[in-house]
């Protein structure tokens, strides 16, 4: 999972606005952050491994001048965690090109081939962002040469045949911005719309803007008003005129968003597909609450506290519609990132430890249920409820207001190898004593799907891949996936760390 921003202004600087959007963007991914503007049809880079307030000091910020620009944080589901790889990446044939990606391709293997035995283009990173964009220069290359022009003289409509060539090239989930030096700002979505971008502008009288992002709220926190979300199989580009244009560039779509973008990903205060994460987390805990009532009617439970932060919303719900006490028992080192998406068992473990500490008194002699957004490897939901028992609670119950996730995610979100995911191979009751609860509740998938679907004019269907199996794109195999647990389990992530960096863009500037 990554987060993505793009920005082109009348007048510049925005490499201020950039870094203030990527630190709302933070949530995304905390392994790298990087930016790139335009200036002067000259293209300055700055990425690096680590938070966004890392990565970027104020001299940084002021050597990046420009009025056109995007930005990316990572954290990697495909290669490394290599500061080569960090994004954005750049190519300088047939144009000056810088991209950022979220997303993975399901076909990246036969992309590679591909590039290297028909199209003489080297890969030289086990990252899919880099195929991504140099199947897009590619593209673009073979609009030159069938015009047969020496000089560039892009047009939108070159543009957006090159993107429809990706589309019928590339397999999975990806959301892209990117910046072609001297001509503007482009973005495009894949087909199903896996992955969110949104789209916006500002006007102050003085100096119109553009911007496109992953969240809304990334766009809402620079003052910039939502225009609309783009489209599955849509592309925008919006030249240094200021003149916006927008095509369909797939021939087949269907609105299919990540279901865990609502679950746990995005932040409340965004609205993807004209759906509201924080609306989708309240329905989340009624549906959790009415299942309890149906299963248990005379539940015991004293007191529901949240995991926090993306519990705590379908938590508050929950006890209201239970008609028990909420308390916040659970406090949170905000400084400490996200523990799933960090490699390694122990890693994940030792962080549970730093990232948070107990209230004792809300669980001495209580009857608690515990309530998360989902359970993933287990590890930190079974170091939570341990720690419950320590802080003297009388019973600990566990809720997650996601489903059992039994499938490996393929579309962005770390969670690729099915031997690592707890309810993989056991039944709800097998999960429980494995966390230790006295009992444990999972969201119906059903019920999870309603809880998205109460906007009539929002997505209808969903990408619940990581719940069912039933993968949205058709070339994800069983063969696929056993090849894919080999290279993303936790043992070859730890492999890659270790192994010195490829060569690639990252400069110190």
């Amino acid at each position: 999972m990554c987060g993505i921003l793009g920005i082109l202004a009348n007048k510049g600087p925005i490499s201020n606005l950039l870094y203030d959007g990527l630190l709302v963007l933070q949530h995304r991914g905390q392994d790298a952050a990087g930016i790139v503007v335009c200036e002067d049809n000259k293209l300055h880079l700055r990425k690096d491994n680590g938070l966004v307030n890392d990565v970027f000091e104020k001299e940084h910020i002021e050597n990046l001048r420009g009025r056109l620009g995007i930005a990316h944080v990572r954290y990697p589901t495909a290669g490394t965690s290599s500061a080569a790889e960090a994004q954005p990446l750049y190519v300088n044939h047939p144009y000056g090109i810088s991209l950022a990606h979220n997303g993975n391709l399901t076909n990246a293997e036969d992309l590679t081939n591909e590039l290297y035995q028909e199209n003489l283009r080297h890969i030289n990173t086990n990252s899919d962002s880099e195929i991504l964009l140099n199947i897009l220069a590619n593209e673009l290359e073979k609009e030159r040469t069938i015009k047969s022009e020496q000089i560039p003289n892009l047009k939108p409509k070159d543009l957006f045949k090159a993107i429809k060539g990706v589309n019928a090239r590339c397999s999975g989930a990806y959301a892209v911005v990117g910046i072609i030096a001297g001509y503007g700002l482009f973005a495009f979505r894949d087909p199903n719309g896996i992955r969110p971008l949104i789209f916006g502008s500002t006007d102050d009288g003085e100096n119109q803007s553009w911007g496109i992002s992953s969240e809304s709220v990334a766009l809402n926190s620079l003052g910039f008003e939502i225009i609309s979300d783009i489209a599955p199989g849509e592309a925008i580009f919006i030249d240094n005129n200021g003149s916006v244009f927008r095509e369909q560039c797939a021939d087949e779509t269907k609105l299919s968003p990540c279901a865990f973008e609502y679950v746990y990903f995005a932040r409340p205060d965004s609205v993807i597909d004209g759906i509201s994460v924080h609306q989708a987390r309240l329905n989340l805990g009624s549906r959790m609450a009415q299942k309890i009532k149906r299963v248990w009617p005379n539940h015991d439970i004293d007191v529901v506290i949240p995991v926090p932060d993306s519990g705590r919303i379908s938590a508050l719900q929950l006890a209201n519609e239970l008609g028990v006490d909420y308390r916040e028992g659970l406090v949170k080192n905000r400084y400490i990132g996200r523990t799933f998406i960090m490699p390694g068992q122990t890693i994940r473990r030792d962080s549970v430890r730093k990232k948070l500490n107990t209230i004792n008194p809300e669980f001495e002699g209580k009857r608690v249920l515990l309530v998360d957004d989902s359970i993933v490897r287990g590890n930190t939901s079974r170091k939570i409820v341990e720690m419950a028992r320590k802080s003297g609670a009388k019973k600990v119950y566990f809720a997650s207001t996601a489903p059992p996730v039994k499938y490996p995610n393929v579309y962005g979100i770390d969670m690729p190898a099915s031997s690592e995911l707890i309810a993989s191979s056991g039944d709800v009751e097998k999960i429980g004593k494995s966390i230790g609860v006295d009992k444990l509740f999972y969201q119906d998938l059903e019920d999870l799907v309603k809880s998205m679907q109460f906007e009539p004019t929002g997505p209808q269907e969903f990408d619940t891949s990581c719940f069912s199996g039933t993968y949205v794109t058709e070339n994800v195999s069983s063969e696929y996936l056993e090849k894919l647990e080999q290279i993303r389990n936790d043992s070859a992530k730890q492999h890659s760390i270790l192994s010195e960096e490829p060569v690639g863009i990252h400069n110190q500037t």
